[in-house]
Formats: structure tokens, C-alpha cells, sequence
């Protein structure tokens, strides 16, 4: 006898999809393993751009993104730039915010938590000392990052905080953050 799940989407998540997701991951574990990409050219001084389209994962070459996603990056007129985009570390400011959002409505959905609205605010405090090699002492990236949030939803304070650390306790990007990854630079 098979059991379907019959959850409504909540916050816009797929419930009964992610649910099922979660099985066959579980029954095949090797479906778990994802290589994502990144393409970057330079364009001119301080600006460049990513390019991301295509990934592995689920055991298959995704085909679904027929268009790419192009992002810009440039450094401000005082950092020797021309402000065409965003910073490289603005855009991990983007990562950690994102990451923890996409996982709080994932898990509020899943325990069946209704959300009328999630803002966060993200800062990070860099000593450009270290990055301009002008004091050994200082590191290059961010000494700290802080990311505060609103979260409004049909739950509890207690209950919406429980959302919010488990978003953190499974988030890729704030794991990549704190506990640090090998990065391999070649040429």
C-alpha cells in the first residue's frame, strides 16, 4: 500500500516534492552528490562577471536552466573601481542571507509553519589593512559577519527561533563560513 502525501504547498514550497526528495535521497544516497560551476571573465580594471548555468546532481547533468544567470562584480570608485557591480564580499553578504532564508521556509514548511514575512540584514566588518598587505596582523576577509532577522509567521517567538537555527545548522553557506573549505587555485 503506498501512502501519498497530500500536504498542501506552504510559503511557497513544494511539501509533498520536498518530502519525496528527502526518500529518495535517503533510499539512494549517491543522488546527494552536487558539483555546481561558476564561469568568470574580466572585463576591464576591477570588473569582471560569473556566468552560472549549467550543474551535476541527482546522478545527471541539469538541462532545466536554458538561459544562464550572469552576475557583475566591480569594486566601488574608492576601492579602485568603477561601481558596475556589487563587491565579491557583498556577494557572500547575499550568500549567507539567501542560504538561511531558502532553508527557514524549507523547514517552516515542512512542520507546517506558515510565513507572512522573512527580512534579514546582513553586515560585515573588513580591515582593508590586510587585504592591501599593509599589516600582517589583519586578516584579508571579514573579521565578522552579523545577520539579523524578522521572521513573521503562524508560529511562536520560541517556535520561530527553533526555525531559524535549524536553517542555520543545515546551511551550506554558513558551514563553507565557519568551518572552512579547501579552495584549490590553479592554473
Amino acid at each position: 500500500m503506498t501512502i501519498t502525501d497530500t500536504r498542501p504547498a506552504r510559503n511557497g514550497v513544494d511539501v509533498p516534492t520536498l518530502f519525496a526528495t528527502l526518500d529518495a535521497v535517503r533510499a539512494q544516497p549517491d543522488l546527494a552528490q552536487f558539483q555546481f560551476r561558476a564561469r568568470n571573465e574580466w572585463i576591464s580594471g576591477t570588473y569582471n562577471r560569473s556566468t552560472i548555468q549549467g550543474f551535476f546532481g541527482a546522478g545527471t547533468e541539469d538541462t532545466s536552466r536554458t538561459e544562464p544567470f550572469c552576475y557583475d562584480a566591480d569594486h566601488p570608485a574608492v576601492l579602485v573601481g568603477n561601481g558596475q557591480g556589487p563587491t565579491p564580499v557583498e556577494f557572500l553578504l547575499h550568500a549567507i542571507a539567501a542560504c538561511l532564508t531558502s532553508g527557514l521556509a524549507n523547514i517552516a514548511a515542512a512542520r507546517g509553519i506558515s510565513l507572512r514575512r522573512v527580512a534579514s540584514t546582513v553586515e560585515g566588518d573588513i580591515d582593508l589593512l590586510g587585504i592591501f598587505g599593509l599589516s600582517k596582523s589583519v586578516r584579508n576577509g571579514y573579521r565578522q559577519i552579523r545577520v539579523t532577522f524578522e521572521i513573521d509567521g503562524d508560529a511562536t517567538a520560541e517556535e520561530l527561533a527553533q526555525l531559524l537555527a535549524q536553517s542555520r545548522r543545515r546551511s551550506a553557506v554558513y558551514d563553507v563560513l565557519t568551518s572552512g573549505t579547501e579552495v584549490v587555485v590553479d592554473m
